[in-house]
């Protein structure tokens, strides 16, 4: 039985109540990327975007790539030193089906122009990179001043086009990752680690 308390999400399973969050943890088989490494991970991050920035003439243009971005680009401008602003860009390069197309689709635009800016494009991970590349391709069309890739998560060995991966959070294996605003069917966004559904 599904019930709301207090606002809050509860399962009961057999008389006995489970949170929204505690039910998203029992369906997680293993943990990648704990809520603590989470934390150290976007801490380094930052300090090194600061340090290869510091003061620009205009600030920094920090874009997040939707949906999957949000909460590491939420965390991660908090602890950038360097002036900046932010925008969002949505695509998607799968139509109607569940197979990537490949030709990529802008959703929702950026707001603001790109040129002669410096641009920092934000992902929260980068596997196959087909479709990365192809916005990278977008962008730098688009006649920024300069173009660098930030990631929280990269799977090399899901890579089928190569990209340039300015600043990497971690590599991981070649599975399928949820939390920390990764999702499936946009269930487990708001894990606050990194981890694999059981099978």
């Amino acid at each position: 039985m599904v019930s709301m308390a207090a606002g809050h999400f509860r399962l009961t399973i057999n008389n006995y109540e489970l949170s929204g969050a505690e039910v998203n943890h029992r369906e997680i088989e293993k943990t990648l990327v704990s809520e603590e490494e989470v934390k150290q991970i976007v801490q380094r991050l930052g300090d090194e975007i600061s340090s290869h920035y510091g003061v620009l003439e205009k600030e920094l243009m920090v874009i997040g790539l939707l949906r999957g971005s949000f909460i590491f680009m939420a965390d991660l401008i908090r602890v950038i030193k360097t002036p900046l602003v932010v925008d969002f860009l949505t695509v998607s390069s799968y139509g109607d089906g569940t197979e990537s197309s490949g030709d990529v689709k802008v959703v929702m635009d950026l707001d603001s122009s790109v040129e002669d800016r410096d641009v920092l494009l934000v992902e929260d991970i980068v596997d196959t990179g087909r479709t990365f590349a192809k916005v990278i391709t977008m962008m730098k069309k688009r006649n920024p001043k300069s173009l660098k890739i930030c990631t929280f998560l990269n799977k090399p060995a899901a890579r089928i086009t190569e990209v340039q991966i300015d600043f990497c959070g971690v590599d991981i294996p070649n599975e399928f990752a949820v939390g920390y605003g990764l999702d499936f069917a946009q269930n487990y966004r708001n894990l606050p680690y990194v981890g694999v559904l059981k099978t």
